[in-house]
């Protein structure tokens, strides 16, 4: 790190220390961590949890439950922190996940369930939307497909599918905004708003990444008023706690409390990547890859991409696949609760994390034969077909579940592919920086990754980069970072890719190729 990158930055451990939380699509998690973005041993806390799915494509979060989990993991962190990690806390830093949705009335109670993104019941709106609007145009404005992810399908879902909650609702806003009503109060601002950081509007659908401002042509399209939207926080602003929660947590009362930040621009930050010297590659439920710099929005996006912001000065352009860790899980629970009862006796222990992972390592690369078609929630990037849906092709009678389950972290790593070949004219040159719990615990799946690409891929040694992506971040805007570009994280290891094995993986590309020509692209 150069010297001037840190003002007041001291030894690992010391103060002054931030409070992180983030709130995940699969877990809440709260620690500690030190003047220099290290977590603090023995602080983190963590609720496991995850989405209510439906038949018809829905996925939903109880808000109030939710908020009770943010706050439940919040009291244990505070209970496991030294005395003197309290005594020198500057602030709270929240990252939260991406493109959510909920409707709020005038008293900031939430009146509808938390949509989130993997929520494809509004594709009939987002059709409607592409033939009244000029996509393209769109796409260049707000950085965002019409597509049931993003606010503008959602909104018009609701007002035509449950018009209760479209009556009820007085302002919508992310999760994040949510969070910040119930804790630090209702009308912060004095105008009946809350902040949004700009990183979680920019993920909306709804706002001009050009001018960082809400597009208030769309948004009256959608039967609303910009005051009805989160006001946009600047860079710096943060806010203190309520008294019922500061009475709750005596040690943060007073204490600077960031508004939330997505937790996708929190991990690049996190793990490294805040430059265009390197991609980052993450797969946790979903997967995605990303590139932040300094500087305006590109001029051309690729139809395939979407270009959110980090903050006012930062922009992040990437891809985003629905499946990534979530499928992985869903195969690895699905089979081995449908083998036939004698088969399910003699394999049940290769269905522990570790014989599985061995099982698919051994595995040569597309020897299976099969190909998947990864859309068990939907499609983003790159076609951005939300009707969408997963396939298992060339099944036989000898096919094992490990075989399977290799074909499915070769999907996505296909699909990982078509990202980053669009991807890399924002980057020209740049190594790739991967994290995520989903991949970290599969060395298999980073190799597959690896050969399929043709680059090589450096494990990311961050366990909680979206934790500490938000903590620096924090740092910065209170002056005791430079710049969190500044702060480096060496890698961990560096996985090679084989010139064989890449050869196999580009001719099973095509194939899932031709295949999603024929079954996906049609819909």
């Amino acid at each position: 790190m150069p010297a001037d990158a840190v003002e007041t930055l001291k030894a690992p451990g010391e103060p002054p220390f931030v409070l992180a939380l983030d709130v995940g699509s699969s877990s809440v998690r709260a620690a500690f961590f030190d003047s220099q973005g290290d977590e603090v041993e023995g602080t983190r806390a963590r609720v496991e949890r995850g989405f209510r799915t439906t038949a018809d494509g829905g996925s939903e979060l109880d808000a109030e439950c939710a908020l009770a989990e943010a706050a439940s993991v919040i009291d244990d962190a505070l209970a496991l922190a030294p005395e003197r990690v309290l005594a020198g806390t500057l602030a709270v830093a929240v990252a939260c996940f991406w493109h959510s949705l909920v409707g709020v009335a005038a008293d900031g109670r939430a009146v509808t369930p938390v949509y989130g993104w993997a929520d494809t019941r509004a594709a009939r709106q987002a059709e409607a939307l592409r033939r009244e609007l000029d996509e393209r145009e769109t796409h260049a404005r707000t950085g965002c497909r019409l597509h049931p992810s993003y606010w503008p399908a959602k909104l018009r879902w609701i007002c035509e599918e449950r018009p209760h909650e479209w009556r009820a609702a007085a302002r919508w806003m992310s999760f994040g905004e949510l969070l910040t009503v119930r804790l630090c109060g209702g009308d912060v601002n004095g105008d009946g708003n809350v902040p949004a950081a700009v990183s979680m509007a920019s993920g909306t659908g709804l706002l001009d990444q050009h001018n960082c401002a809400w597009d208030a042509a769309l948004v009256e399209r959608l039967g609303l008023t910009v005051e009805q939207m989160p006001s946009l926080a600047r860079d710096s602003q943060t806010l203190t706690l309520a008294n019922d929660y500061a009475a709750r947590w005596p040690s943060l009362r007073g204490v600077p409390f960031f508004p939330a930040i997505a937790d996708g621009a929190a991990n690049s930050v996190g793990e490294g990547c805040a430059t265009r010297a390197r991609i980052a590659l993450m797969v946790g439920t979903s997967a995605a890859m990303r590139v932040v710099y300094e500087g305006e929005p590109p001029a051309e996006l690729h139809e395939s991409l979407w270009c959110y912001r980090l903050d006012r000065r930062r922009v992040i352009v990437g891809g985003a696949l629905s499946d990534g860790g979530a499928l992985f899980d869903w195969l690895r629970d699905s089979l081995k609760f449908s083998l036939p009862n004698d088969v399910a006796a003699m394999d049940v222990a290769t269905f522990g994390a570790k014989e599985l992972e061995e099982e698919v390592a051994r595995l040569e690369p597309d020897a299976h034969g099969l190909t998947i078609l990864p859309f068990w929630s939907g499609e983003r990037s790159t076609g951005w077909h939300a009707r969408a849906r997963g396939a298992v092709l060339g099944l036989g009678a000898h096919t094992r579940p490990a075989e399977i389950v290799r074909a499915a972290q070769e999907s996505v790593a296909y699909r990982l592919a078509l990202i980053f070949d669009a991807l890399i004219a924002h980057a020209p040159g740049a190594s790739l920086r991967a994290s995520g719990g989903a991949l970290l615990r599969s060395p298999a799946w980073a190799r597959i990754i690896a050969d399929v690409l043709g680059r090589p891929v450096t494990l990311s040694p961050v366990e909680e980069a979206s934790s500490r992506g938000a903590v620096l971040l924090a740092l910065e805007a209170l002056g005791k970072i430079k710049d969190v570009a500044d702060v480096d994280v060496p890698g961990g290891e560096t996985i090679e890719h084989e010139a064989q094995r890449h050869a196999v993986y580009r001719r099973a590309r095509e194939r899932q190729q031709k295949f999603y020509d024929l079954l996906i692209r049609e819909l």
